[in-house]
């Protein structure tokens, strides 16, 4: 055997050893959760493309035992933030202390780090916090640093937000800015579970105390997987049809008998086109597939588009929700070619 093919089947291996963490660390979050495994794969595809996630349900769905059980699973440093009315920037970022020598009576200011400074930051109930304080995320959700004191300072890597929102309750909420909606990869929607899935529930959650995650994965594996999700090919023909399907949500570019040109106020912009390829790829990766194919796009579709898609007044009239375009736009916007099934 050359060199060459030894280094591709090395490279195989690692690829196939890598995956399979991916596979254990599923089994270990169904110690604690139980159905769920299409929100399960969303948030996981987010992980893998390097984005962060907002989870959107009802109170009761399990979206923060599900971050804690995938925090778990993993070696990485977990934190939880609350989000309240009351929340101040500093809370999440951190602030600076003056603190004194015992020795020498000196003063100096030290930065004491926030919550923001770890691995996996659940932002619970995301919508209950000012804007202002909301803002605070921006910059360590693009930029994967803050700033504080004229001091930039890095955030650990891997880093990203799982944010959750509840949907009916408004009362004492600040509805999410669009620039921050933006930053989500996947806007990831947790529905009621099935008669099935919820007596499977039942039985799980009140009888004994039952097993707790192992950590199965490391951050330095997770940063691999990351990488190569990065290396997933994706054909020009693929890309073409992200592109057509992003420029397809915007009104001016929509023909004049649409549902985009009738309902949509603002269409989503060159970062759902990047989501739709990062997160096809993540697809394509775990369902160990060497190639993204139009069928992933089409599977990752929904959480990409569905909140960057602005719907006006017309539409909340007729009850058309952005689910109802995108699905239409999914039907309209023609795919390329492939072989490729999942």
């Amino acid at each position: 055997m050359t060199t060459a093919a030894r280094a591709v089947t090395s490279g195989d291996e690692r690829r196939d050893a890598l995956l399979g963490g991916v596979a254990a660390l599923r089994r270990e979050v169904a110690k604690s959760i139980v159905g769920q495994e299409e929100v399960l794969d969303e948030i996981l595809m987010a992980v893998l493309a390097g984005g962060h996630a907002l989870l959107v349900g009802v109170p009761g769905l399990a979206k923060t035992l599900m971050i804690r059980s995938i925090a778990s699973a993993m070696h990485l440093e977990f934190r939880r933030i609350q989000f309240t009315p009351d929340l101040v920037p500093s809370d999440i970022t951190g602030t600076e202390l003056m603190e004194e020598d015992q020795a020498t009576h000196a003063r100096a200011f030290r930065f004491a780090r926030g919550p923001v400074f770890a691995n996996i930051v659940l932002a619970d109930e995301i919508n209950r916090a000012p804007p202002r304080t909301q803002a605070a995320l921006l910059e360590a959700m693009q930029e994967h640093h803050v700033t504080a004191g004229g001091t930039t300072m890095a955030l650990p890597e891997p880093f990203f937000v799982l944010a959750t929102q509840n949907p009916i309750e408004q009362e004492g909420t600040y509805p999410l800015p669009e620039a921050q909606l933006d930053r989500f990869l996947f806007d990831i929607r947790v529905g009621y579970p099935d008669e099935a899935v919820e007596l499977s529930i039942l039985k799980a959650t009140t009888g004994a105390i039952g097993e707790t995650p192992d950590a199965v994965l490391t951050g330095e594996e997770l940063l691999e997987l990351q990488g190569l999700v990065r290396g997933v090919p994706a054909s020009e023909p693929l890309l073409r049809y992200a592109a057509a399907l992003t420029r397809a949500t915007r009104p001016g570019n929509a023909k004049p008998d649409s549902l985009v040109a009738k309902y949509v106020r603002w269409g989503a912009g060159p970062r759902a086109g990047q989501a739709l390829v990062l997160g096809a790829k993540a697809h394509a990766l775990m369902a160990g597939r060497h190639a993204a194919s139009p069928a992933d796009i089409r599977r990752i579709a929904h959480p990409v588009l569905r909140h960057r898609i602005l719907t006006n007044f017309a539409a909340e009239a007729e009850g058309v929700t952005a689910e109802s375009i995108i699905d239409d736009l999914l039907r309209t916007v023609e795919a390329p070619k492939s072989d490729i099934r999942i």
